[in-house]
């Protein structure tokens, strides 16, 4: 009788080591998918007898770099195109042209001559400066008015989101907050690299001389636009 032949055992062993082993590796590349693609299970410890149990879990808050300047019209964390003009209107006043009282302004986005006025930065490693630039005396083409005829007032506290940490002080003086074709300053510090100040600032005409008729300022070419900036590294 013709007997049927058997593999040997442990040839039947070699490919049982084997079919472990691909599968194995093939655990292992499934797993390493997981991993690189960002998918992979979170943490666990199973354990079948008294003891303790632990798992972790990583968090991370990505803050970016950002500086926001805002003096009038403006939208937090925006740009605005937008240039507000603060106007002193002498027509219906002109028995007080000259006579040295302030007169108060119109326009700007708080109206009456008042602005919005902010910083917001959170690279800041040192005190920096926030600067006020005309590049001259206001013209009516002519004519000139000295920007030594604008006064501001003491900046005032103002509600802003994300509220701000402090007043933030008009560069220059009060009695000089412009000067003809340069620059005036004032130091902001940070804390803990960040600024972040708002304020009120309301603007005066000092009307103490007499000048020739005419519209000064108001445009670029007849130097009546002032140049706020402030630089964070």
């Amino acid at each position: 009788m013709k007997q049927t032949s058997q593999r040997p055992v442990s040839a039947a062993i070699t490919q049982q080591r084997e079919s472990w082993a691909i599968g194995l590796a093939a655990a292992v590349i499934a797993t390493g998918l997981l991993v690189s693609s960002g998918h992979a299970r979170a943490e666990s410890t199973f354990l079948n007898a008294a003891g303790t149990a632990s798992a972790r879990l990583n968090f991370s808050i990505v803050i970016p770099t950002y500086l926001y300047l805002q003096v009038g019209t403006g939208t937090a964390f925006a740009n605005n195109v937008a240039v507000d003009t603060i106007l002193f209107d002498m027509t219906p006043s002109v028995a007080l042209i000259g006579n040295g009282l302030p007169q108060a302004g119109t326009g700007g986005d708080l109206l009456a001559g008042s602005v919005t006025a902010r910083v917001l930065g959170n690279h800041f490693t040192a005190p920096v400066n926030l600067s006020a630039t005309t590049t001259g005396a206001m013209s009516n083409g002519t004519d000139t008015i000295s920007w030594s005829q604008i006064s501001v007032a003491a900046p005032t506290a103002i509600v802003v989101t994300p509220a701000a940490a402090a007043t933030l002080a008009h560069p220059g003086t009060a009695a000089a907050p412009f000067a003809d074709g340069a620059a005036t300053t004032v130091s902001l510090t940070p804390v803990n690299k960040v600024i972040n100040q708002a304020a009120k600032w309301t603007f005066s005409y000092k009307n103490t001389n007499i000048p020739a008729a005419g519209t000064y300022g108001a445009t670029v070419a007849n130097k009546g636009q002032v140049t706020y900036q402030i630089a964070m590294p």
